[in-house]
């Protein structure tokens, strides 16, 4: 009913309208407003439109990172990524209020447990003792390419995201992530999980908006090292996105060329995919 001053309820009183939430980037383990000053309606939620000085502001906050990450022992960031399983556990029941189903949030937990486990196994696996001919050591081990910029498949939006973050930062990379503008809460709600673990700032950058608008932005920056185009669905605009990659000659993760079984055994393929191989030679003693 009204009294002609705004809706009341059956006591009289004005009826509360909710409030409703504002979500804000992840940049450098902290959650600033876009610069844009932008934002689009998510579900009775306020989502903001990543800018291009917000695709700056990640790609800095990745690169002041990629030090103290890559020279964290390989032990201790399977740790990191096990305590961010333990505290998406933790909030299994917010994911699936979301609309995420109860399985997939459950994959998604197996999946950082997963790749946890192969922090200090990587380089066993793939490193090597090289034979030459002279009396040399010649051994070859993976080292992580950098900053990497990952455009993250809209489906399923919270293990598809995190079969595309885990792989790249177990390995000592650090990464910018535009997140799919058509279903971002979980994204945003693993960022609030990220940040609430032992994760350093910076390893991860979740931008949320329309990756059409700041794709050709972080593919083209000169600080960016590798990209991973497995979001993308629109052929001409992978191809824009390669072409301005190519300005320094970063590695590129092509999109996948059908249908991805998302809950499949990932292998190892995304983790050797941003890794350097450096090969050191040193003499034999007498």
């Amino acid at each position: 009913m009204s009294d002609g001053g705004g809706m009341v309820d059956g006591g009289g009183r004005p009826e509360r309208v909710g409030v409703r939430k504002t979500y804000k980037l992840f940049i450098g383990g902290k959650f600033p407003r876009s610069e844009s000053g932008r934002s689009y309606p998510v579900q009775n939620s306020n989502v903001a439109l990543a800018s291009r000085k917000d695709v700056r502001d990640a790609v800095l906050a990745a690169r002041a990172a990629v030090k103290g990450w890559s020279g964290t022992t390989a032990y201790n960031r399977g740790q990191i990524l096990y305590r961010v399983a333990e505290m998406l556990e933790g909030r299994r029941d917010q994911f699936v209020g979301l609309g995420v189903p109860a399985a997939e949030v459950d994959e998604a937990i197996d999946r950082w447990v997963w790749y946890a486990g192969w922090s200090d196994k990587i380089t066993q696996v793939y490193g090597n003792a090289n034979p030459v001919a002279g009396p040399y050591f010649n051994l070859s081990a993976p080292e992580p390419t950098g900053v990497v910029g990952v455009l993250a498949p809209a489906e399923p939006a919270l293990l598809g995201l995190v079969s595309v973050v885990a792989p790249a930062i177990v390995t000592g990379n650090t990464v910018v992530v535009l997140v799919a503008d058509t279903s971002p809460l979980p994204a945003i709600t693993l960022s609030e999980v990220l940040a609430t673990s032992d994760l350093p700032g910076g390893v991860v950058n979740l931008l949320t908006g329309r990756p059409t608008e700041t794709g050709s932005w972080l593919a083209g920056h000169m600080d960016v090292n590798a990209l991973d185009l497995t979001g993308v669905t629109d052929p001409e605009f992978g191809t824009e996105l390669e072409r301005a990659a190519a300005g320094n000659l970063k590695r590129v993760l092509r999109p996948p060329t059908g249908p991805v079984d998302w809950a499949a055994d990932p292998g190892t393929g995304r983790m050797t995919a941003f890794l350097e191989t450096k090969t050191v030679w040193h003499p034999k003693g007498i």
